[in-house]
């Protein structure tokens, strides 16, 4: 396979920095309309940006992603390329911005998440989305905040939603989900007191219930220890859950994210299987409407 030299570059630079400014200039923009800075609750970090095609005779899948940071770092218009990517190819994508550390501390982004999920709920129509078809997806913190919103329902039943309900499924890259054990005094910090840190784990809140989950993670990742992901994987296996997960020998925690976009998808097949993913669950929305009829 014949690589642009553009391209080698930005495989080049994946495990010294973040590609995103290239990514995102590369990013597909034709058909695809981006409605930025939409309010989801008050405060400066309560917004979100939303990437959709026309609407189509039937309404698409929703995608709310949530990136990744150490729960410090971030913003919405960094994943431009994660949002325009996945529109392409028929998906509605909202990216939340959340309240970052040292700021606050645990739980108050896990409350930016459920609030933002609430938003797309409420108005996935609006862009030709469907409100019962309805995914998280996150990549390295912004995995955690995914899962542990779908695995533990407080945070959704405080916006009048439920994850067994109300999420069709999750999708997480490179995640921690029982991360604690490895911890530095950093991220210690952001979840506060030491009483309060089983609360962050979303490992912690399997039940038999859980929404089905594609769990994906690289061995070269030397950020987020990807044991995470082997052990929430066998432990949503164990009380009966369905869950795919996989590591790739050769992606880092960069790289696993970069390769959602076009140019770099030859890393991994992560968009690919993102997206078999959400089409697999065809009968998700069906079924939700269904039960609340």
């Amino acid at each position: 396979m014949h690589v642009q030299p553009l391209t080698l570059l930005m495989v080049l630079l994946l495990h010294a920095c973040s590609p995103v400014t290239a990514l995102n200039a590369l990013a597909p923009s034709d058909g695809i309309a981006v409605t930025a800075d939409l309010r989801y609750a008050e405060g400066p970090r309560h917004t979100l940006d939303v990437y959709a095609r026309a609407k189509g005779a039937v309404p698409a899948s929703v995608i709310v992603f949530f990136y990744g940071g150490g729960w410090e770092t971030g913003e919405k218009a960094m994943y431009r390329f994660v949002g325009a990517t996945l529109a392409e190819r028929g998906v509605v994508v909202v990216i939340p911005d959340y309240r970052l550390h040292p700021a606050v501390q645990f739980p108050a982004f896990m409350d930016d998440g459920a609030a933002a999920v609430a938003w797309a709920h409420a108005n996935a129509a609006r862009f030709g989305g469907d409100p019962d078809r309805l995914f998280l997806m996150g990549h390295s913190a912004g995995a955690q905040i995914a899962t542990l919103l779908a695995l533990d329902p407080e945070y959704l039943n405080a916006v009048g939603l439920a994850p067994r309900r109300d999420i069709c499924g999750v999708i997480g890259l490179a995640g921690p989900y029982d991360f604690m054990r490895d911890a530095g005094p950093e991220v210690k910090a952001v979840f506060g007191p030491e009483a309060a840190w089983p609360r962050s784990q979303p490992i912690n809140y399997v039940t038999p219930h859980a929404p089905p989950m594609l769990l994906l993670a690289g061995e070269y990742d030397r950020t987020v220890d990807p044991g995470n992901t082997l052990r929430l994987a066998e432990r949503l296996r164990a009380a009966g859950n369905s869950v795919d997960a996989e590591l790739d020998p050769s992606l880092s925690r960069r790289a696993i994210i970069a390769a959602v976009s076009e140019q770099l998808a030859f890393l991994a097949p992560v968009r690919e299987r993102t997206l078999h993913f959400v089409a697999s669950s065809a009968g998700c929305g069906t079924r939700d409407r269904a039960s609340r009829d």
